[in-house]
């Protein structure tokens, strides 16, 4: 085997694992990638200047992009999940609102529209204390929100951050 077939066998592997990255991710999710990237660089600047990233402007700019009825629910979302914890730090995590507490994500909203999905989604990673024998949910869909489904919201916040 000589260097140039050696080259062109490295070259074929390469172009073959990004054909297989770009197939196994859909362009939302791409995008999705792309967006935690940027998250990523921006609060390191962010938190360099001040100690602390503060995304609430980045959220609510977030929300606003948003069409309806996403919008709606996730500003509804927002103010349940900050008035109820307002020790959580909201912040983007994969271009979505999410709630964060020393500095690792407990929830989050995800619309419809980002993955065209059939509902929205409010989310709770490993730092939520939801725990519930040996299974338990960490997804609720949401399709309206309710002065019910604020009050569950609200509890399942409560519980999350202990």
């Amino acid at each position: 085997m000589t260097d140039t077939t050696t080259g062109r066998a490295k070259a074929s592997r390469a172009t073959a694992s990004k054909a297989d990255t770009a197939e196994a991710f859909t362009a939302e999710e791409r995008a999705a990638i792309k967006e935690r990237a940027a998250e990523v660089r921006a609060s390191k600047g962010r938190a360099g200047k001040t100690g602390k990233a503060d995304g609430t402007s980045e959220v609510l700019a977030k929300i606003a992009e948003m069409a309806e009825p996403d919008r709606s629910m996730a500003g509804r979302i927002h103010e349940v999940i900050t008035s109820t914890a307002p020790e959580l730090a909201p912040r983007l995590w994969y271009g979505m609102p999410a709630y964060a507490k020393d500095g690792k994500v407990v929830c989050f909203f995800q619309d419809a529209q980002k993955f065209k999905a059939r509902y929205s989604t409010l989310g709770f990673n490993d730092p939520a204390t939801l725990d519930d024998g040996d299974m338990w949910p960490t997804a609720f869909a949401v399709t309206k929100v309710t002065t019910a489904v604020e009050k569950r919201i609200a509890a399942l916040v409560r519980q999350a951050v202990g």
